[in-house]
């Protein structure tokens, strides 16, 4: 598995496009039988008190997206709060088991794990 992080707009759709991802090949912020998820954060915040429930799911995804959801304001209110460490945690543990971690860049894939 592949994990692809970086800020919104940095790249990320792009990217797996090179890799020969089809749209069809992506599920955008649902957890089903397609190949790769875009949109973690998304998935999460629905509902982030079962977060880490969606570990071996996601672990069997060719490649999983997320945006950056560690910088930049920290939200006002709970549950935006609550979503966003939840997704930090669930990135730590699938960074830990990927093959491979790459940060995307103003479009510039960095490998940060794996080759």
């Amino acid at each position: 598995m592949m994990l692809i992080i970086g800020g919104a707009a940095s790249g990320k759709r792009t990217f797996l496009a090179s890799l020969g991802y089809l749209p069809e090949d992506i599920a955008d912020g649902v957890l089903d039988d397609k190949k790769v998820l875009y949109g973690l954060e998304k998935l999460v915040a629905a509902d982030p008190e079962h977060a880490d429930d969606l570990l071996p799911a996601l672990l069997q995804k060719k490649a999983v997206a997320c945006s950056e959801v560690g910088s930049g304001v920290i939200p006002m209110h709970y549950e935006q709060r609550r979503a966003r460490e939840a997704t930090g945690r669930l990135c730590v543990q699938l960074a830990a088991k990927a093959d491979k971690v790459v940060r995307m860049v103003a479009g510039i894939p960095i490998v940060i794990k794996g080759e």
